[in-house]
């Protein structure tokens, strides 16, 4: 198959080790498996800035909220090993839930960012990016890499971690990679699946309402009017809106004038919750 696996920590660190004494530099793309084109992105972004390449595959219980069915995630370990394979990974962490909190979910030592976790994706999923935080915390000590790579479809979530990573100071250098989109502008997602036939051509409507706030606050319409548009145009085609705002890249509320931007978005279609972003910039 041409990839290693390690299910427990003394093979993961062993491996990293011998890496490490050989002066090989060391990515790490963590992830919760069921993987797509997206997901192949980001290792091969990772071997871009390393010289191995690691994948933690592990469905994490701890950022999975009361209503969020942690027993239902789609698992598909061969597939996964199969295409990080293709994609240059040299090793696959897939530890099991003992592994990863051998005291029980019960007696877990938390990891919690303060301030960019209890907006947006804090607000409607609390205690998310208590999970979140936690576990990459945990990963990151585990695997001990150079570099980690994370994508800007989950905005909200590299900015904790970027927070951590910096509050924490792990010696970690953290790289975004940008969004993986279908021809038609849907970004990638493993939620993408659980779409209907019907469900799935509307889905796109998502990024184009970013996209026209982009282009209606460049055109000089103010914030909360592009803002309001977009999430009157999303309801109209049967969206269940969150929320759809613009915010600094920090995620603050903007002020007026020029500067970075970045328009998210968080609805339901049926079933399915989707996420995606954009960033603009206004001059």
């Amino acid at each position: 198959m041409g990839i290693e696996v390690a299910t427990t920590l003394d093979a993961l660190r062993a491996q990293v080790a011998a890496w490490k004494r050989d002066g090989r530099r060391v990515g790490f793309v963590p992830t919760m498996g069921n993987l797509h084109a997206g997901h192949h992105s980001l290792v091969r972004l990772a071997r871009a800035h390393a010289d191995r390449v690691v994948a933690s595959i592990f469905v994490n219980p701890t950022q999975f909220g009361p209503n969020e069915d942690f027993a239902r995630y789609p698992r598909t370990p061969e597939a996964d090993l199969a295409g990080l394979a293709d994609a240059g990974c040299d090793l696959a962490w897939m530890p099991s839930v003992e592994a990863m909190y051998p005291f029980g979910l019960d007696g877990v030592v938390q990891v919690r960012v303060p301030g960019v976790t209890e907006v947006l994706e804090g607000a409607h999923r609390p205690g998310h990016f208590d999970g979140v935080a936690t576990v990459v915390a945990r990963l990151f000590h585990q695997v001990q890499p150079d570099v980690a790579v994370f994508g800007r479809k989950d905005y909200q979530q590299l900015a904790v971690i970027r927070y951590m990573v910096r509050e924490l100071a792990f010696p970690i250098r953290i790289v975004a990679g940008d969004t993986q989109r279908e021809p038609d502008g849907l970004a990638m997602s493993s939620r993408n699946q659980y779409l209907s036939a019907e469900e799935r051509t509307i889905a796109p409507r998502l990024y184009r309402a970013l996209c026209a706030i982009r282009d209606a606050m460049r055109s000089g319409t103010p914030r909360a009017a592009a803002e309001a548009a977009a999430r009157a145009s999303l309801a109209d085609a049967g969206f269940d809106v969150d929320y759809v705002v613009v915010r600094t890249p920090e995620l603050a509320e903007p002020g007026e004038g020029a500067g970075p931007r970045v328009a998210l978005v968080a609805a339901r279609l049926g079933r399915t919750r989707l996420i995606d972003n954009l960033e603009f910039s206004l001059d």
